[in-house]
């Protein structure tokens, strides 16, 4: 099956075009199944605000367009909705919780920053560090999301842009994969990262993986919707082949309910 669970909206505030173009741009481009995946809105405390998230009140608006897409073109592509998710400790449980009133189909994990964002400390994993505490709080973080079975895939396992000891960093994403391959849950090889030159995905992160033997799926991380026929994909399904990585051409999503479907 041809599909992609990582597709974003206008209402994240870095993503542009109408849902439905990016709906109508996946089935020019021979896809059976994508999900929706925004920035889910986080229950913060009083005073904080994210930039990067789908807002409170356009919640209801991104399940019900979703909704929407999914009757309108139920004869030519399966729709799913979801939604991308971080494992902030002191609130992930009244998140999901909340989030579970959507009804979803499915939820990704993915771990932007460590700790839980709005508190002073907490790091942008994105951002270049040699600090071996936000490593290891990295990888801690997604392995306690990661076995809490709410989740479907990792999206980008890559992300910490970490530029400390090169043995520590390889030490550490080695313990992460075999926690992680225990559970055999998928990590997501980004092509948003691929096709914009970032600092993922990162070959020695993937050679890892080929070692480990962790299933790997591919997600476009869409943020336009040109990116369902961007022919640069099929360069880094070349490049994957060389790294040894064979993508999964199936996947099993965790609902809101908890269960399990096998697409």
């Amino acid at each position: 099956m041809k599909f992609n669970l990582h597709t974003h909206t206008y209402r994240c505030h870095h993503a542009d075009g109408a849902d439905e173009e990016y709906v109508k741009s996946a089935i020019a481009a021979g896809y059976q199944m994508i999900g929706f995946s925004d920035h889910a809105p986080y229950i913060f405390p009083t005073g904080h605000k994210s930039t990067f998230r789908v807002d409170y009140d356009m919640a209801s608006d991104y399940a019900q367009s979703v909704s929407f897409l999914k009757q309108k073109y139920s004869d030519k592509i399966d729709i799913k909705l979801g939604f991308e998710v971080e494992w902030y400790p002191n609130l992930v449980e009244k998140e999901l919780e909340y989030l579970r009133t959507f009804k979803y189909d499915f939820i990704i994990l993915a771990q932007h920053y460590t700790d839980n964002e709005y508190e002073s400390f907490a790091k942008y994993t994105g951002s270049a560090t040699d600090d071996s505490g936000v490593l290891r709080k990295y990888v801690r973080q997604i392995t306690d999301g990661a076995k809490s079975g709410a989740f479907t895939y990792v999206c980008h396992p890559d992300l910490i842009n970490f530029t400390g000891s090169q043995e520590l960093y390889v030490q550490q994403m080695t313990y992460m994969l075999n926690e992680l391959k225990k559970l055999e849950i998928p990590l997501e090889y980004n092509f948003y990262g691929y096709y914009d030159n970032r600092q993922y995905p990162n070959d020695v992160f993937w050679r890892l993986v080929k070692e480990t033997g962790n299933p790997v799926v591919i997600g476009l991380d869409a943020h336009h919707p040109w990116v369902y026929t961007d022919k640069r994909l099929d360069a880094m399904k070349e490049h994957m082949k060389e790294l040894g990585l064979k993508a999964v051409d199936s996947i099993e999503l965790t609902d809101y309910k908890g269960a399990k479907t096998q697409f």
